[in-house]
């Protein structure tokens, strides 16, 4: 019988509050470490002057991608368990569009602001206030558009590898892959957005 652990019983609901927040926290210490507790390096991805934001996420997404693969391949999670946020395409494109504008404008998302937050820096405190505000906002006027919120482009629980018909191990394979290309291609960029910013020809 495979994990996830805590659906299996393995711990109670405290111990698994416990190992959440654990998580969280490290998962904080590992941003702040990053740098991505200041809002210059986040927005310098946007100006291709630094790509830590693409290196250090992208290098997440991999590992936890490979990890996750290995232990379903080794019996010892059961994936089918996982929760996968239902796709919804229209509120999912939408979303990420007004996400990233706020992450341009602002120079966070929601989870580097709480970073910036509890290393004392005023300008995280007032993006996770507006984030507040935002949230609550978002409650009040859902209503006029829950149709569209729940509705448009509803496919359910949906994998990459379920979407293209193909094994998870090829998906994995191409999604590193192009890690490798994006860190190479990021380097490159990095040294190109230094010389034009110094001026060298």
């Amino acid at each position: 019988m495979s994990g996830p652990l805590y659906m299996m019983g393995a711990f109670g609901y405290g111990w698994a509050l416990a190992i959440a927040v654990g998580i969280g926290i490290l998962f904080g210490f590992v941003l702040e470490r990053a740098g991505f507790g200041d809002a210059r390096k986040l927005a310098a991805q946007f100006y291709l002057h630094d790509m830590t934001v693409l290196k250090v996420m992208f290098t997440a997404i991999v590992v936890a991608m490979v990890l996750v693969l290995w232990s379903s391949a080794f019996q010892l999670l059961d994936f089918e368990r996982l929760w996968v946020n239902p796709t919804y395409l229209g509120p999912g494109v939408l979303g990420g569009l007004i996400l990233g504008m706020g992450f341009i404008i602002g120079g966070y998302c929601p989870g580097t602001a709480l970073v910036a937050v509890s290393t004392l820096k005023i300008d995280g405190a007032f993006f996770v206030l507006g984030v507040i505000g935002g949230l609550f906002a978002f409650g009040e006027v859902v209503p006029a558009f829950w149709q569209f919120y729940l509705g448009s482009g509803a496919l359910g629980r949906l994998t990459i590898p379920e979407w293209l018909g193909v094994d998870p191990g090829l998906i994995a394979v191409i999604v590193v892959a192009m890690a490798l290309i994006f860190f190479s291609a990021a380097e490159r960029i990095e040294v190109w957005a230094k010389a034009r910013k110094e001026g060298t020809p």
